[in-house]
């Protein structure tokens, strides 16, 4: 039988078709095109910190290309305005966006519910609550429900979102409203949410090959084996988010206060009045007044003020101090400018507390010389030092002058007796520029000074 040169060609064409599909299907979901997951949690209070946390972590996945944003949260509310600025990343987000409440008995209390309704795909553990999300306003009575309108405006805006994103508005409403709060089935059942998960694992399952329009714009997910990618907060975002929390400010606020306080009633301390100051600042910071740039830039000045003001006053190291942790302080929580390379913020880091420190040390050694010279002039010279014995040129009655290591001094009785002249004396002690005496020898009498 013949076999012509076409069939070889087909039958071997055939063969490396059977041999790709077999390995496509051994492969698994995992591909080197499939687009990673991005993931943030949050357990606590929403701060300042952590939005800014969060808006390094969006500029991250964008540039890793990820297909989805998961955010785990636990969280019984925190500030307004962190809160607002999440919601307006979130909606504006180039990307879907997926809110998973969890682990099972996990809250999205107010701040929580805000941002819960503000995701693209709203998932919630079994065994957890959403809600309770009205306002709440602080007077000298106490904590009480903030006034109509503001109740009313925080209202407006959940409907906003719930409406943008297909959720039902008059329940979510009532979370600012009433105050009400719903459980993880009764959300999946009243279309608060999209679906319950257990885990962000069970979330990734579930979306796989679901698709998401947002802004005109449709989103095919593929997320089964897809990458997962984390980071962790870096050091400014700690330290930013340790300082927004409400108490954490409170508490640095109250103890600056108080060091002021104490070094203005204890003049020449400088350390509590130092201290205070900077705490004021961060504590400010800390409840929302001063954002982090001017917090940023007003501890840089403060700082550089205390340094200056060590060179130039008898601080004894303490305003160089203060002045060195106020600029590292600044530096830290001094924000990133997105037109700012990133390599220039960390230079620009290192440089400050390079340069504080550097000062820092200059001023030590200065302030350690300074503390050796009038060592040497107290310990080092006799003149300064009590004359041990002398005697007396004029009668105590009980003050007089006696005469020690050639020079007159003014010298009173100890038991305020007389002593006549020509008695030798010892001395036992001073006040001010008057030595107190007593006699060395009874009735001893010489001709000259013998001290």
């Amino acid at each position: 039988m013949k076999i012509h040169g076409s069939n070889v060609m087909s039958i071997v064409a055939m063969f490396f078709v059977v041999i790709t599909l077999i390995l496509a299907a051994t492969a698994g979901p995992v591909s080197a095109a499939q687009k990673p997951v991005y993931v943030v949690e949050l357990d606590g209070a929403v701060t300042a910190g952590f939005k800014n946390y969060l808006q390094r972590q969006v500029e991250l996945a964008l540039a890793e290309e990820a297909q989805l944003m998961v955010l785990v949260i636990n969280t019984p509310g925190g500030l307004v305005d962190a809160t607002l600025q999440i919601n307006q990343l979130f909606l504006n987000l180039t990307m879907p966006v997926a809110v998973l409440v969890a682990p099972s008995g996990a809250i999205a209390a107010s701040a929580g519910a805000f941002i819960l309704i503000s995701a693209d795909l709203a998932f919630m553990a079994p065994g957890t609550t959403v809600g309770a999300a009205q306002p709440i306003a602080f007077s000298p009575e106490g904590a009480e429900p903030a006034d109509e309108k503001l109740i009313n405006f925080y209202a407006g805006h959940l409907r906003s979102m719930a409406r943008e994103k297909g959720r039902p508005e008059s329940v979510v409403e009532k979370f600012v409203t009433e105050n009400l709060t719903i459980g993880a089935s009764e959300a999946l059942e009243l279309g608060v949410i999209d679906y319950l998960a257990a885990d962000l694992q069970e979330l990734i399952n579930l979306v796989d090959g679901k698709q998401v329009e947002k802004q005109g714009v449709t989103y095919s997910l593929n997320t089964i084996g897809a990458p997962i990618l984390r980071d962790d907060m870096n050091l400014r975002e700690r330290l930013q988010n340790w300082l927004s929390d409400p108490q954490i400010a409170f508490l640095v606020l109250m103890i600056g206060f108080l060091g002021i306080y104490f070094g203005l009633n204890a003049p020449g301390t400088i350390i509590p009045e130092v201290g205070g100051l900077i705490l004021v600042i961060l504590g400010i910071y800390g409840i929302g007044l001063f954002d982090t740039n001017t917090t940023g830039i007003i501890l840089l000045l403060v700082g550089l003020g205390l340094i200056v003001a060590e060179l130039f006053t008898a601080g004894f190291g303490v305003l160089g101090i203060g002045g060195a942790l106020s600029m590292v302080a600044g530096a830290i929580l001094l924000p990133m400018e997105p037109l700012m390379a990133r390599d220039w913020y960390a230079t620009f880091v290192v440089t400050v507390a390079g340069t504080a420190i550097g000062l820092l040390i200059i001023i030590i050694f200065i302030v350690q010389r300074v503390i050796n010279s009038r060592r040497r002039i107290i310990n080092g010279s006799n003149f300064f030092n009590l004359p041990p014995k002398g005697v007396t040129v004029s009668e105590l009655k009980p003050e007089g002058l006696i005469k020690a290591r050639g020079e007159l001094w003014n010298a009173k009785s100890v038991d305020e007796t007389e002593i006549t002249s020509g008695t030798v004396v010892e001395v036992v002690g001073s006040e001010s520029m008057i030595l107190w005496v007593r006699p060395l020898k009874a009735d001893s009498k010489v001709e000259s000074d013998k001290g």
